[in-house]
């Protein structure tokens, strides 16, 4: 999840990651917290950054919040750097990244995800949400909608580079 001026990611060899989702781009650290603080995440909860790029999110969730933190990250640079960073911080034990594609991710341990994809990309994810995520998980996307979804909050940061906050929570029954 992330924000502000793009950079490349690397060349990823294997044709199962062809079809990217984002470009990697950081999101500001005022920006990771306000995300956590609008998803209630609670300690011993579990989030699921997809596209966790550096592992800030991954990073603030375990660190600040007691949570258990996965991220899924299709680069393999990344995959090594967001590893690194969480080796740094002391929390290999509560968080770690999965090199592999969102699209194909295992969500269902998730109380809280976490995206930064374009609003046509989070409509593609959309079903998977849909289908793995229990009842009262939340998810907070960065700057895109969900099509389809309603959003319990909208948010709009005072920053500089003004960045918009959306909150959706899975309905109790599925439909």
């Amino acid at each position: 999840m992330l924000a502000l001026p793009a950079a490349a990611q690397e060349p990823v060899p294997n044709k199962s990651y062809i079809n990217r989702l984002a470009p990697y781009v950081t999101s500001p650290a005022r920006v990771v917290d306000r995300m956590l603080e609008l998803a209630r995440l609670k300690p011993g909860e579990t989030l699921y950054d997809l596209g966790c790029g550096d592992g800030r999110i991954l990073i603030a969730a375990a660190g600040k919040y007691k949570a258990n933190a996965v991220g899924v990250e299709i680069s393999p640079k990344l995959v090594a750097q967001a590893t690194a960073n969480i080796v740094k911080r002391g929390l290999t034990g509560v968080a770690h990244v999965i090199h592999g594609d969102a699209m194909e991710a295992d969500l269902s341990r998730a109380d809280v995800v976490t995206i930064y994809l374009a609003t046509a990309l989070n409509e593609k994810l959309r079903p998977r949400l849909e289908k793995f995520l229990k009842p009262g998980a939340r998810v907070i996307s960065h700057d895109y909608a969900v099509p389809g979804w309603k959003a319990a909050r909208i948010e709009k940061t005072d920053d500089r580079h003004e960045h918009l906050l959306y909150l959706y929570e899975m309905p109790a029954e599925k439909n």
